[in-house]
């Protein structure tokens, strides 16, 4: 998959946005009510719609159809709500994963909404607008693939004049799993999980299982020999453990780590979890970038967002340059760092207090979970996504988790 076309590589996560992406995603709310004209008396209806719509995707999914968003209001409330906060969210996490595309590549995109990552990757990746590059976006609903085709191209009209869009972006519609579909370089799934399990949170501990065993053979049913897969999900435990446990079935297949991973071992945060620990891999970053009229409808439909919760994982098969013995090349690692007892850690969690005035972050590590204990003004400052070196006192663990204890380098 790496290529010298377009590559843009970066070890920490979540960035503040480009100024182009900002300029572009502060675009999306009038874009979309330019696209889809909402006539002023439904207008005042919008916010508890939105409410709804977030209602049946949360507590009440039990109530949700297949066919939800063929209604007219929750599409309508999808598309002004849902997919630019989606879209938020990718725009922060893809400029820090290190996707190499070449001309003529294809993605697909499973359960992808209204284009949603072709939207995404067209906004925050301005280095590919040139490529000739092949989408499949997959999703049962008729009516939202429609959307999505009208969305992306009012996007493209945005940032192309004369110039014709070299992106063919394809709507199938086709319940997940089905086949008749070219193999793709990169695979993606965001937040179609989570859904197409029911309520995940009440799931058991040998269902979740099965399922992330189900999801990875499904990814790779779609994926060409040399491959990377995508999958985000919301940023709740159960989720979490969902990611840890697919991230498990994926290298079973021959897939490594190379995100956010610093190392290509077993998950440390799922294996802490087998003992009884509430703690999950997942990452917050706060949203006072995100569009000002998206946070003013998120005001007035009472759903304030003052930061993006996700988990997710990054894996790639047969890509030359990009893993070597299960460990991203993209991340300065473990074996590059162990003279004088330093490692490279994740930072996978908020900030909390620990004793003696002092701060901690959870983190990945190949020597397991690590607890990152320091100054408050230093934790702070390492914010969630964040790779850090850090040195380990011999035999230190923290009283209260177990985790080694480590304190930057």
């Amino acid at each position: 998959m790496s290529c010298k076309n377009a590559t843009l590589k970066s070890v920490n996560l979540f960035a503040p946005l480009s100024h182009e992406t900002r300029r572009l995603l502060d675009g999306i709310p009038a874009l979309i009510d330019k696209t889809f004209p909402l006539p002023a008396r439904f207008r005042s209806k919008l916010p508890s719609d939105i409410a709804e719509l977030s209602r049946l995707l949360t507590s009440g999914r039990g109530e949700r159809s297949l066919s939800y968003l063929g209604r007219p209001a929750m599409l309508s409330a999808y598309l002004r709500f849902f997919l630019p906060w989606n879209l938020y969210r990718l725009c922060r996490l893809l400029p820090g994963l290190d996707i190499d595309l070449c001309a003529n590549d294809i993605i697909t995109d499973l359960g992808s909404g209204p284009f949603t990552f072709a939207c995404a990757l067209w906004i925050c990746r301005p280095d590919l607008r040139h490529l000739p590059l092949e989408f499949q976006c997959v999703d049962r609903s008729g009516p939202v693939l429609e959307s999505g085709k009208k969305i992306f191209a009012a996007l493209v009209a945005t940032t192309l004049e004369d110039e014709s869009c070299p992106w063919k972006v394809n709507a199938c519609k086709a319940e997940l799993g089905a086949g008749g579909l070219r193999p793709a370089k990169l695979v993606c799934a965001a937040n179609v999980f989570n859904e197409m399990y029911g309520d995940i949170s009440r799931s058991g501990a040998e269902s979740l299982r099965r399922n992330a065993e189900k999801s990875a053979r499904l990814l790779g049913n779609y994926a060409a020999g040399n491959c990377a897969v995508l999958v985000v999900e919301p940023g709740f435990p159960r989720c979490g453990e969902f990611t840890s446990l697919l991230r498990g079935a994926l290298m079973q297949d021959g897939y490594s780590p190379l995100s956010p991973c610093p190392h290509g071992k077993a998950c440390p945060v799922h294996e802490d979890s087998k003992h009884g620990k509430k703690r999950w891999c997942h990452f917050a970053f706060a949203t006072e970038d995100a569009p000002a009229d998206l946070l003013r409808l998120s005001a007035i439909a009472r759903l304030p967002k003052q930061r993006a919760v996700l988990s997710f994982v990054f894996m790639g098969k047969g890509l030359p340059g990009k893993a070597e013995n299960g460990v991203s090349k993209n991340a300065v690692c473990e074996n590059d760092a162990s003279a004088n007892n330093v490692s490279i850690l994740r930072v996978i969690s908020d900030e909390f207090p620990l004793p003696g005035h002092k701060s901690g972050r959870y983190c990945c590590s190949g020597k397991g979970l690590v607890l990152l204990a320091g100054e408050g003004s230093v934790m702070e400052k390492t914010a969630s996504g964040s790779l850090v070196s850090a040195v380990f006192k011999k035999g230190e663990r923290d009283a209260k988790s177990g985790a080694l204890v480590a304190y930057r380098a």
